[in-house]
């Protein structure tokens, strides 16, 4: 448990998805858009996919 090494590119890609979905939300919040879209959707299916290699102190 203690000492294991992330790789710095499973934090980098979880930190851009995340920044993605963000910005995403405060576009759609913009437009006045209050439900879901697929983008929203793929997005953030994207940012469950990378947080799985990244641990929770990390996210």
């Amino acid at each position: 448990m203690f000492g294991r090494k992330t790789d710095p590119q499973a934090i980098a890609d979880h930190k851009a998805a995340k920044r993605a979905l963000h910005d995403n939300q405060r576009q759609e919040e913009r437009a006045g858009i209050r439900e879901e879209t697929g983008i929203y959707r793929e997005l953030n299916a994207r940012v469950l996919e990378t947080e799985k290699c990244v641990p929770w102190y990390r996210r």
